[in-house]
């Protein structure tokens, strides 16, 4: 190759004694050539009709540029016969060639630090923007590829070859995004010539400026925001604060060529979008050819910037944005206000979290921002189980929401399908599924089975048991019932003590075995025969209180003796959550009758279920017919599936397991550090963290209460339960991460220190 390439120089451009150094390409071969008369880039493509069009479009604009005589960018130089470009034969194929005066210059990727490169990489592009707005292409504008921002779409083809589905998602979560933000608003924008890859590769330096800028082979007739989005996320590229050097060089860049307002509102998710372009081109590159490392030299700083650049809220950035470049922040609604409005038209029996409430307005997965443009991690939502807005989610539901959504009265076979994957996940007795639209209509259509079935009304729950907020759901709550301003227990509910390990009565190794007797003999001195007994695997009003062990196992056969059912409430512990086990029965090592389902179905879509045996479904069928308007409606299957996918997918199950471990681990160093902290508990991602007052087991509400909003003021979010409200419970989405679990702990950890100084 390089002795035919040394006859070309000397016979097409009359080098003499031509030194050859083959240099990195993307998908061309590059030559740097030196001579007594200079140095040249010597480039060569296989020859293709379109691409030897958008060369020559390509030199083109770089002889409008040499107009200038700024010998910051390449410049063709011609061959023997005065053409740019010719195609000749090498190494037995036809290819494209051209030469290029090569400049000289350190790349940014390895010049030293300084502020003053980021200020003149933003003049000197600013300044090569106004001078290519002059130039057109038909050809430029007649192309369309994935690096050009205009054109993100085209990416998605690539997301499969992304084999971590964790990363694909998050890359698809902002698909979602640049769809909803950008493409509603970006044909308004000005578009024009542009050089579309100001990465630390193409930028030369000398003496803290930029020098020249090189390859020009990406480059687009597009939207001039995408410019400025280019060079900005290659600034921030794997950087422990990715917006600081960027906000340099945009400031820089609108002092020359000022930017308008529309235009940074965007930034945001066109920097998402040239990550995401990287890492989909990276991960199909290594897919068609693993050995090519140069496509993927700036993967590993894609995916970390990505992953922060999700953490931060659009708002916190646009802001920022905005802020370096002259024009106000936005104006976001007093909280006051909000409040004022919401009290106005909602009854203030509604509460509302913290002492001082937060103003929501965006999430993604274990993050929520709120409007102000804070980012909480959140430490405490179990309903979007496997994450905020996660992308698999939205378009389940959106696709399907697109197609059909009826009721069961008609045949669909998204209810089928959803009913059998859903069912796979259980015991094989368990084998009928009712499908309602929450958890609370779920623990209500159980009662009504269990009362079908047995021909009895009285049941048997436990102390600080919560099941929902139907009027049946209620009576059989002593979270709800008991409390001072609530209705009472009724005389057909049958009330046993919760088998607390730690606070309760019994604490030696049989504490299970023991309560359960003793909810065997005051049940059988009550004289009533129950339909069913009710309780949650780990009582979460009661404190985030598993059952003792062996407690179900000695219970639920006196209960079936009886001729009742078992009930297990999976609202809050089902999915996965537990880690170690997909159901919290399966903890105990039992296996209700009945299940109740809710909360984390539908990642935030309103779904439950109860799932029963033949012999119950059976029995209700005898009555009068059921039917729930929204339950197992198309939509919600689709919705449900995807949340069973993702949960498989992802790992889910087993990340609950591994950080949750992780989180106990870190919560139970931080007890053997504090007095204040009596019992760290719980399975999985479903954990709860007894506040006492110091050296005792008495409860301290006000200390507890004290964290949570400490946690809060300092973005994180838990919160606080129990009979006394002592304990703080976080069950985060599962795509909580062990960082985010030390992050969580260093911070309470802080603010006990202070208490103690």
């Amino acid at each position: 190759m390089e002795n035919s390439l040394e006859k070309i120089l000397i016979n097409e451009f009359g080098l003499a004694k031509p030194t050859i150094k083959k240099i990195n390409g993307y998908e061309n071969a590059n030559y740097q050539i030196k001579t007594e008369r200079g140095s040249y880039i010597f480039k060569t493509y296989k020859y293709e009709e379109n691409l030897l069009a958008i060369i020559e479009a390509e030199n083109q604009i770089l002889q409008d540029l040499a107009k200038s005589r700024q010998n910051l960018y390449p410049n063709p130089i011609s061959f023997k016969n005065g053409d740019s470009i010719k195609l000749l034969e090498l190494d037995g194929r036809l290819s494209i060639c051209r030469m290029l005066t090569f400049l000289e210059g350190q790349f940014l990727a390895e010049a030293r630090y300084n502020e003053k490169i980021y200020e003149s990489l933003g003049e000197v592009l600013a300044k090569m923007n106004q001078q290519l707005s002059k130039s057109t292409s038909y050809i430029l504008k007649a192309r369309k590829w994935e690096w050009d921002l205009q054109y993100f779409h085209l990416n998605k083809e690539y997301l499969p070859a992304i084999t971590d589905t964790k990363d694909r998602n998050l890359v698809l979560y902002f698909f979602q995004q640049y769809e909803e933000e950008v493409v509603p608003k970006i044909t308004a924008l000005r578009k024009q010539i542009i050089h579309n890859d100001a990465n630390e590769w193409n930028i030369l330096t000398n003496n803290n400026k930029v020098t020249g800028i090189i390859d020009f082979g990406d480059l687009a007739h597009s939207y001039l925001i995408n410019e400025v989005a280019i060079a900005m996320t290659y600034a921030g590229y794997g950087k422990e604060h990715p917006f600081k050097d960027p906000l340099i060089v945009l400031k820089a860049y609108h002092t020359v060529n000022p930017l308008l307002e529309k235009e940074i509102s965007l930034l945001y998710y066109l920097i998402a979008a040239r990550l995401c372009t990287s890492v989909c081109n990276s991960a199909r590159s290594r897919q068609l050819d693993p050995e090519n490392s140069y496509a993927a030299i700036s993967e590993e700083s894609a995916w970390k910037t990505l992953k922060k650049w999700v953490q931060f809220s659009p708002k916190y950035i646009e802001n920022k944005f905005r802020q370096a470049v002259g024009f106000k922040s936005i104006r976001t609604t007093p909280i006051k206000k909000v409040l004022l409005k919401r009290h106005q038209h909602i009854s203030t029996i509604l509460s509302l979290s913290y002492e001082h409430p937060i103003h929501m307005e965006r999430s993604a997965f274990q993050y929520m921002h709120d409007a102000h443009g804070n980012t909480f991690l959140d430490a405490y939502n179990n309903i979007p189980h496997v994450g905020h807005s996660h992308p698999k989610i939205v378009e389940a539901g959106q696709r399907q929401m697109a197609k059909l959504n009826t009721n069961t009265r008609y045949a669909y076979d998204l209810l089928g399908n959803y009913a059998e994957k859903l069912l796979s996940k259980f015991p094989n007795r368990l084998t009928k599924v009712f499908f309602v639209n929450s958890g609370s209509a779920a623990s209500d259509l159980a009662i009504r089975m269990a009362k079908a079935h047995t021909h009895k009304t009285n049941l048997m729950v436990m102390e600080h048991g919560y099941h929902g907020n139907t009027q049946l759901a209620i009576d059989v709550s002593d979270y709800k019932f008991n409390n001072p301003m609530g209705q009472g227990q009724q005389n057909h509910i049958i009330k046993t003590t919760l088998p607390d390990a730690y606070r309760g009565k019994f604490t030696d190794k049989n504490v299970g075995k023991r309560y359960a007797k003793e909810a065997i003999e005051n049940l059988n001195k009550t004289q009533k025969s129950i339909a069913a007994f009710i309780s949650e695997p780990i009582v979460g009003c009661g404190g985030q209180v598993p059952l003792a062990p062996n407690y179900l196992k000695e219970l639920y056969p006196e209960i079936r003796k009886q001729g009742a059912l078992c009930i297990s409430d999976e609202v809050q512990t089902g999915f996965g959550r537990l880690g170690s086990y997909f159901w919290g029965f399966e903890m105990h090592g039992v296996v209700p009758d009945i299940v109740v389902l809710g909360k984390p179905m539908g990642n935030g879509h309103p779904i439950g279920a109860v799932v029963v045996t033949n012999e119950i479904a059976a029995s209700f069928e005898k009555g009068v017919e059921f039917f729930s308007s929204f339950g197992g409606n198309p939509v919600s299957c689709a919705i449900g599936m995807a949340v069973l996918e993702v949960i498989e997918e992802d790992g889910l199950q087993q990340n609950a397991a591994e950080v949750g471990d992780y989180y106990k681990s870190l919560l139970k160093e931080l007890q053997a550090k504090n007095s204040c902290i009596g019992d760290v508990r719980g399975e999985g991602l479903f954990l709860g963290i007894d506040i006492v007052k110091d050296g005792s087991k008495e409860t301290d509400g006000k200390l507890a209460s004290t964290i949570k909003n400490e946690l809060r003021n300092q973005y994180i979010l838990v919160s606080t339960d129990g009979p006394d409200d002592n304990v703080i419970k976080t069950k985060p989405p599962l795509c909580f991460t062990k960082q985010n679990a030390e992050e969580v702990v260093e911070r309470i950890d802080a603010i006990l220190k202070k208490r103690t100084h």
